[in-house]
């Protein structure tokens, strides 16, 4: 992934962005209702308040949705086959992201995720999951 690819980091997912870099995925959370969103931003899209902090996410997911990507027209990406999903993070929040590290087979709705971090050739560092092991 060049600078050019990477995704548009304006003030509000600055921190948010900063915090990935870290190795630390965090979500809005709302200190008026105590809901978590994503993806960040200076108010709750639950009750409207403005008084949103970030806090650190568990790093707990399951699996909403997927698709195996064998094919990508992009340029920068290299990396196909690849599993592109939605989790369901244990604080609520749904979070497009890539599933690692699991055969293609073994994929099924509601699998147990964990938290890890890709970093790119540039350095760049991005949230990916990959499947809870007993």
């Amino acid at each position: 992934m060049t600078a050019a690819d990477r995704p548009t980091i304006d003030l509000d997912s600055q921190a948010w962005w900063s915090a990935v870099q870290h190795g630390e995925l965090m979500l809005n959370t709302c200190r008026s209702c105590g809901q978590a969103s994503l993806y960040v931003r200076p108010f709750c899209p639950q009750c409207w308040s403005e008084d949103v902090d970030l806090s650190p996410a568990t790093g707990r997911a399951r699996l909403y949705t997927w698709s195996v990507v064998y094919q990508n027209a992009a340029p920068f990406d290299t990396r196909t086959p690849y599993v592109l999903a939605m989790v369901d993070l244990e604080e609520g929040p749904r979070l497009m992201t890539v599933v690692q590290d699991c055969r293609f087979e073994d994929l099924r709705a509601d699998l147990s995720l964990a938290l890890a971090f890709r970093t790119d050739e540039d350095g760049f560092v991005v949230p990916v999951f990959h499947p809870v092991t007993d």
